[in-house]
């Protein structure tokens, strides 16, 4: 069996595990990367040290920043107070509630990223569902796929935006200007096909929605000082993360320093215990972390036997010339593709493919950014950047934000299910792309 076959089959089998939830899927996806270094995929080497076919501890070190981040925060009960007013905020009443966390979603993951936003997000859901006596999961699923809409909007949402306009040259108002506002219609229409499957459905009670109405959000406060010094630390994280491309530092870096400085915090206020200090560490979503190192392993070995550069490439030949078939193609199929594998790698392996095909159609063109900002050529950076990105709806493992989000349901006794999700995401990932066809067609193509 060839190297390739081997991957494929390694791949396929513990994707059909994963989907049957009968493994967990930590165990699945560690399973699988060990068997990939085992039979020599992927060297151990390239697996651990390689950015192109091994563990992106990028991703890794900012879900451990943020985990010890979000654990300390919660001790001071701010998660309460903005559970409280946002609960307040919509009169109680369960689906504006959850339009109003939707939104927030949405916009938080414009501004950072999705994964933080869902972070920060989860545990105020779970709080008010739970003053209100609500199911949390349909928030939660709602929440998910906002934060993949929102943070389709801008060159930060998404790691894939970040990779794209860096090959093609693309500036931050570049980014808004052209996806600001086609992730706003989407969103949009998102609410209102939430508002057909559950604004009809969800119900309080009139003494729990007026219980509600009569809290105070200071009175959820448990540590006043911790949480002023919190908030303080919290903005110097997300400035660390506007302008990281400035100072030269990773989110990942951003996210480390500022979860030594909470912890610094945590010990300051007074609990010098051992034990309730590592207790930040030990309540990191471990289980969650391994399964994005498993996970990066198995992709990086599509990557090494040329996969997904070989869909890639038939991405793009398929259309043999014709510039709109190959938008449309790039379109759908990147947000297929990345509804089932990391987009991250599938972005890296597109990235020179259009700049190849730009150098094609274009031989006379020496200059770099002339070549990719041809007229033909822009429309396949926003296809890309539009598939990739909301293609993570499509499943529970198309995103990280998916991934992390039902750890934290699971974490609080809510199961949320490969097929649960499906059913919602990706029906949302087709309307989506739809949209997006649409939208691409009347900005560039007719």
């Amino acid at each position: 069996m060839s190297t390739a076959s081997l991957a494929l089959l390694i791949f396929g089998v513990c994707y059909l595990v994963i989907m049957t939830e009968r493994i967990h899927k930590t165990i699945v996806a560690l399973s699988g990367a060990a068997l990939m270094i085992a039979f020599g995929v992927v060297s151990q080497d390239e697996a651990f040290y390689s950015h192109e076919f091994g563990v992106d501890y990028n991703v890794v070190f900012l879900l451990i920043g943020m985990m010890v981040i979000i654990n300390i925060i919660r001790e001071t009960g701010l998660f309460e107070v903005l559970a409280i007013w946002a609960a307040k905020q919509a009169k109680a009443k369960p689906f504006r509630l959850m339009v109003l966390l939707s939104i927030l979603t949405a916009v938080f993951s414009a501004m950072l990223d999705n994964v933080t936003t869902v972070l920060l997000m989860a545990p105020v859901t779970l709080s008010i569902c739970k003053r209100l006596e609500l199911n949390p999961i349909s928030f939660l699923l709602c929440e998910a796929l906002s934060s993949n809409i929102g943070g389709t909007a801008t060159l930060v949402g998404d790691p894939p935006n970040i990779m794209i306009a860096s090959k093609a040259e693309l500036g931050y108002l570049e980014f808004l200007s052209v996806l600001g506002p086609i992730a706003f219609l989407i969103m949009a229409v998102f609410l209102g096909v939430m508002w057909m499957l559950f604004g009809r459905k969800m119900s309080v009670a009139p003494h729990l929605r007026e219980a509600v109405m009569t809290l105070n959000p200071k009175d959820a406060i448990r540590d006043r000082g911790l949480l002023r010094r919190c908030l303080w630390a919290l903005g110097g994280v997300n400035l660390g993360f506007a302008f990281h491309s400035f100072v030269h530092l990773e989110p990942a870096t951003v996210a480390l320093l500022g979860a030594s400085a909470f912890m610094l915090l945590g010990h300051a206020a007074g609990r010098s215990n051992e034990t309730e200090e590592m207790k930040y560490l030990a309540d990191v979503e471990w289980k969650t972390i391994f399964f994005f190192i498993g996970l990066f392993i198995l992709v990086g070995g599509l990557v090494k036997v040329g996969a997904i550069r070989y869909l890639a490439e038939r991405l793009v030949n398929i259309t043999e010339g014709n510039m709109a078939g190959a938008t449309l193609a790039v379109l759908v199929g990147s947000a297929v593709l990345s509804a089932f594998v990391d987009n991250i790698p599938y972005v890296a392996a597109m990235n020179p493919l259009i700049v190849d095909l730009a150098r094609s159609l274009h031989p006379d063109v020496a200059d770099y950014t002339t070549l990719v900002h041809q007229s033909d050529i822009i429309p396949l950076w926003w296809a890309l950047a539009l598939g990739a990105c909301l293609g993570g709806n499509g499943t529970i493992i198309g995103a990280s934000a998916n991934v992390v989000i039902i750890d934290i349901a699971r974490k609080a006794g809510y199961h949320i299910s490969f097929w649960q999700f499906f059913r919602l995401g990706f029906p949302v990932m087709v309307g989506s792309v739809a949209i997006s066809a649409v939208y691409l067609w009347f900005l560039f193509l007719q």
